[in-house]
């Protein structure tokens, strides 16, 4: 039953990641946050196959929760209409998929090197206070700079959406 829900919510999470990039329905940027809502849905469900609760709790509360309301936040706030949206720029559309095909490449690649099943299996030890205590000892720097980052971000829509009052 496992490896049947794997494969359901493996195949969710790419048709709903696909769908957030090459929407067919809408060309609305609301419609393709709501897929990546559901693509991050799926993908906690495949922490919950891996018994990582917690990460499939965080996972579902701060991505589809709170960063999904403030991208939200961002498109509203740009006001984007049908007129103004770029048009897919067919060396742009190559270049992607030609970076997908190289990245694709090096996974294959890696994976006939390194078939699964060979290696270290990592061990789990511990659960939130052990992660809280790695996090706030070991990984304090890259902590602080994803929290400037995002306050710089939230800045920058801040300055973006003001209208000018001329």
């Amino acid at each position: 039953m496992t490896s049947v829900l794997f494969y359901i919510l493996a195949f969710l999470t790419l048709v709903f990641g696909f769908l957030v990039i090459a929407n067919p329905f809408s060309r609305s940027p609301v419609t393709s946050a709501m897929f990546l809502v559901l693509a991050i849905i799926s993908l906690a469900g495949l922490f919950v196959l891996l018994h990582a609760y917690f990460l499939a709790a965080v996972q579902v509360l701060v991505y589809a929760g709170a960063v999904m309301v403030l991208f939200l936040f961002v498109i509203m706030l740009l006001d984007l209409r049908v007129e103004e949206r770029r048009r897919i720029k067919i060396l742009a559309a190559v270049g992607g998929l030609a970076s997908a095909g190289i990245i694709l490449g090096i996974f294959l690649h890696h994976l006939l090197v390194a078939p699964l099943g060979e290696g270290e299996t990592p061990s789990v030890a511990g659960g939130t206070y052990a992660l809280g205590r790695i996090l706030f000892t070991q990984y304090v720097l890259p902590f602080e700079i994803v929290s400037v980052l995002l306050l710089v971000a939230m800045v920058g829509v801040v300055l973006l959406s003001k209208r000018d009052l001329k």
